[in-house]
């Protein structure tokens, strides 16, 4: 049992960063990293939810369901960001899990990782293709519908090609990748102000009436089973309904998933040139933006479009709000501008994906050889070229809706594991720097686990029981592989290599050896 919460030293991984098979290479700066969280948030979540969560949870308190979704995220946030600049190593939540609760509970925060960022790449992969048929749609380049959707076609062709397309570009260099991402970045930001600035002339103040619609049951041909039911609601035996303060709540926590990404930030902290100073900021920064362009976003699209006027199946509402007041120049634009910007969010995810595998292939949980870095590019090619298959294969064959609410649990109890960790590590390892310290850590960590498993209990049993299955196939590749592999188990490590002289000897006591 020991051996199944043994734990691995934090100067053990900062040491195998040196580790000259697997070193990457640092090339990253504040700006770079806020630019990339800034990057990844602003995807699908706010260019398809918007409409869908509107429409059939919150009504116009969609805003609200939006503040609560991003409170849940800044608590969390808080803690990665200490969490990131006190373990500036690649793997995220995953390697701040292994020196805290130890390497059962890291290779489960791990495999769920491995779902948030290879799910959630593919769902982004799918609202890429929802907005680019919405722009070829009329042309001769409009896509079949068998070749457009993975429920009413054969398969997603678009959503296949840009999958594997990002993953050549992150073959390329973490570089290359960040310069990509900030010209997509001012095209996205671009779109989003476009929405603010020239939707606002079209609000109409009667449409945010009620701004809470009231509580009602759900219609008498909707699902009201176990599986299509929020599971609080199975729990507690409550009648199935949606908007008023239940709808609210259940709209937050499927726009959680317009939220997921900034984590993505904290597994760049081995790329980054100063981790314990910019990782914090990039965290922080990025969640602060979205978070009030979100939010003004939310406010002017219910107010252009009575949200009962609002189709829930549209993949492009943000489009459709300004067809629907006769400005179709700016929908065009706006989808042309979210089909850029979401091929970058597409990047990103995968990107996140590849260092967490990578973290794990190279603690031995996973095969030591998806560890190896391109000779030239400095870059985990072979996990990346995995990924970019893997996420293609999703985006192809498994509807958008499906692939957003397991993202969305994924990464709550993600969160949930971190803030957790933050407290541990607090009181086992109270020596370590902490360029970064969480704010009333007892209380902000406390409210961002209630919030985060609150949130949880607002999804469907569905999406539990797949949630569930894929955890529970994690065990089995644990216990089958990855305990007997493990590094940490064979007390396999990195020494960094010590200077030979004798005048050297003060820097020697100070260099970083494994713990």
């Amino acid at each position: 049992m020991n051996s199944l919460f043994r734990t691995k030293s934090v100067e053990q991984s900062i040491a195998e960063t040196e580790d000259p098979d697997h070193r990457l290479k640092r090339s990253l700066g504040a700006l770079d990293l806020t630019i990339f969280g800034v990057g990844v948030i602003i995807g699908a979540g706010i260019f398809v939810y918007t409409g869908l969560v509107a429409a059939t949870n919150a009504g116009p308190a969609i805003a609200i369901s939006f503040a609560i979704a991003g409170l849940a995220c800044a608590l969390a946030a808080l803690c990665y960001a200490e969490f990131a600049s006190t373990v500036p190593v690649a793997g995220s939540a995953y390697t701040f899990s292994y020196a805290t609760f130890g390497e059962l509970v890291a290779w489960i925060i791990g495999w769920d990782l491995i779902l948030e960022f290879t799910v959630g790449a593919s769902a982004l992969a799918a609202g890429f293709s929802g907005y680019l048929q919405n722009v070829l749609d009329g042309t001769p380049l409009a896509v079949p519908t068998s070749l457009g959707s993975a429920s009413d076609g054969i398969v997603n062709l678009p959503a296949v090609l840009i999958s594997l397309l990002v993953a050549g570009v992150l073959i390329g260099g973490i570089k290359l990748s960040s310069r990509v991402n900030q010209v997509v970045v001012a095209i996205k930001l671009a779109v989003v102000g476009l929405v603010i600035v020239m939707g606002v002339g079209y609000i109409k103040v009667a449409n945010y009436t009620p701004f809470i619609p009231e509580s009602q049951p759900t219609g008498a041909g909707s699902d009201s089973s176990f599986w299509k039911t929020p599971l609080i609601t199975s729990l507690f035996g409550l009648e199935p309904a949606v908007y008023g303060i239940g709808g609210v709540i259940a709209g937050a926590a499927i726009v959680f998933f317009a939220f997921i990404g900034f984590d993505v930030v904290a597994t760049t902290a081995e790329e980054t040139r100063n981790p314990q100073r910019d990782v914090p900021i990039g965290i922080l920064g990025s969640l602060a933006i979205v978070t009030v362009l979100y939010i003004a976003v939310c406010f002017v699209i219910t107010g252009m479009q009575n949200y009962q006027d609002i189709d829930p199946a549209d993949p492009a509402p943000l489009a459709t709000a300004f067809d629907a007041v006769g400005v179709e120049w700016i929908a065009n634009l706006i989808a042309i501008g979210a089909t850029i910007g979401l091929t970058v969010v597409v990047l990103i995810l995968v990107m996140g994906q590849t260092r967490v595998a990578f973290a794990m292939a190279r603690d031995g949980l996973l095969p030591e050889s998806l560890a190896k870095v391109h000779p030239t590019f400095r870059t985990p090619h072979r996990i990346t070229a995995i990924t970019g298959v893997g996420v293609a294969l999703l985006s192809g064959f498994v509807d958008f809706e499906t692939l957003g609410d397991l993202v969305s649990i994924g990464t709550l109890f993600a969160f949930m594991l971190v803030s957790v960790g933050v407290l541990i590590l607090r009181r086992t390892r109270p020596d370590l720097p902490r360029a970064f310290r969480t704010p009333a850590v007892n209380v902000v960590a406390t409210l961002s686990v209630l919030l985060c498993f609150y949130l949880m209990l607002n999804l469907i049993g569905e999406t539990w029981i797949r949630f569930l299955i894929w955890m529970l196939i994690g065990m089995v590749v644990y216990f089958g592989y990855s305990r007997s592999h493990s590094r940490v188990g064979r007390g396999v490590g990195f020494t960094p290599p010590q200077p030979d002289s004798d005048s050297d000897s003060d820097a020697d006591a100070d260099a970083v050896t494994p713990g």
